[in-house]
């Protein structure tokens, strides 16, 4: 082999070092178990980083610093990243340092990222879906079989609380339309559990089934092809354009779920393992609570009311 090609390979792989590194810490959470959704969150935030150092011509890990770092956030910034995706992919490259550091018995490396200390985005509680704005979009799913499926997925979203991306990965095996027990095998990190749906629910799954194959993905397209988010967004567009009402995003469903079931008595504990969170603190930031809950929370609660004459 030539010098000069000897050279240029060396150099070909000092530039992908970086990548290289990405793609076994990728690799390293599939082994683990992640679920997919996990891993696309670090595969897409990393490669942010990757390009930056490209075009900053970084090619070694070792060679990144607390200021690169930095001027790495600042430029999310000022390309229109909000905080909490600022934050999202500092979490992501602090993870992936830190894996690094482990695989290679780096003990005494002095990681970059400690020293770099991000503000948490603001945890106010997020906006649930509008459940006015929603009645109406179902008026506009009436007798084709594609109103039946979306009315089907509108209110299994609603009952249930489900992430999208789970509500997706269902399959036919997956759901019992009689008892109306759902098992979400991977939930969000490869997590396993339990959840229901009403009568209501139930009885619009069925007429949805009735209309549909029996085995494969539970919704599906008009095409026969399985539904995906762009496919889940573009209904709820079309339909809130329909009804004449802001579009709600998937996630809304999620929200309104758990403030819901909150105001109907169900305690924060069983409303935890049904949402699949690992963190009461996360659950927090769902349940935007009005005064009127606060005020009905005290009349139910109040201690002097409550004390026997």
């Amino acid at each position: 082999m030539s010098e000069i090609k000897q050279n240029l390979e060396q150099r070909i792989i000092s530039i992908q070092e970086i990548l290289n590194w990405v793609e076994a810490f990728l690799l390293d959470r599939k082994a683990r178990g992640y679920s997919k959704g996990t891993i696309y969150f670090y595969k897409m935030k990393l490669q942010l980083f990757n390009n930056y150092c490209n075009i900053h011509q970084l090619n070694e890990i070792q060679q990144i610093s607390p200021t690169f770092i930095r001027s790495y956030l600042l430029n999310l910034e000022n390309t229109s990243h909000n905080p909490g995706g600022i934050h999202a992919c500092y979490r992501a490259l602090k993870t992936f340092l830190k894996w690094y550091a482990i695989e290679n018995d780096l003990d005494n490396w002095d990681n970059p990222i400690d020293k770099v200390k991000v503000k948490n985005p603001n945890n106010q509680p997020l906006n649930p879906v509008d459940i006015e704005a929603v009645r109406a979009i179902l008026d506009t799913c009436r007798q084709s079989v594609v109103d039946i499926r979306d009315r089907a997925i509108i209110l299994m979203l609603l009952d249930t609380g489900m992430r999208i991306s789970e509500l997706l990965a269902l399959e036919h095996e997956n759901i019992n339309p009689t008892t109306g027990v759902i098992q979400i095998l991977h939930g969000k990190g490869g997590k396993f559990r339990t959840v229901y749906i009403g009568r209501k629910t139930r009885n619009a799954l069925r007429r949805y089934l009735s209309k549909t194959t029996k085995e494969g993905k539970l919704f599906i397209t008009d095409y026969g092809e399985p539904a995906t988010y762009t496919t889940i967004r573009d209904m709820l567009k079309r339909r809130a354009e329909k009804a004449s009402v802001d579009t709600p995003t998937p996630h809304q469903f999620r929200r309104y779920f758990a403030l819901s079931m909150l105001r109907n008595g169900v305690d924060i504990f069983t409303l935890q393992l049904l949402m699949g969170h690992s963190d009461l603190q996360i659950l927090r930031r769902y349940l935007k609570q009005d005064n009127r809950d606060l005020s009905e929370a005290h009349i139910k609660g109040s201690p002097v009311d409550n004390l026997k004459e």
